[in-house]
């Protein structure tokens, strides 16, 4: 499969709940959740080399469609409530077209 939508998120947690945010936006790899979808092609979680609080997540997906549609899921929505109370300010979002690229985990 090919990705032909992605998008990128910068989180910034509430001072020292850095490690709180990653693990609950690792739970999005769980079985039933947005990242273990088979549209799902590049779900990557990591943080700032400079501070541990600011979060990056990168998605690749089939489509728009199809993100949205996992998005708007009982499972996702539910991850997305609890980041809510993690954080110390309003997340910036990107959205990408991807071009070309490789993501080997």
């Amino acid at each position: 499969m090919i990705a032909t939508y992605g998008f990128s998120a910068t989180l910034t947690a509430r001072p020292g709940m850095g490690d709180r945010l990653v693990d609950l936006l690792l739970t999005g790899l769980d079985e039933g959740s947005p990242g273990a979808s088979e549209h799902c092609l590049v779900y990557l979680v990591s943080r700032s080399a400079s501070d541990p609080d600011v979060v990056h997540v990168i998605e690749g997906w089939t489509s728009e469609e199809d993100h949205h549609r996992i998005f708007a899921g009982e499972a996702a929505q539910a991850i997305v409530a609890r980041i809510g109370e993690l954080l110390a300010k309003e997340s910036e979002y990107t959205d990408h077209v991807p071009v070309r690229g490789r993501a080997a985990f």
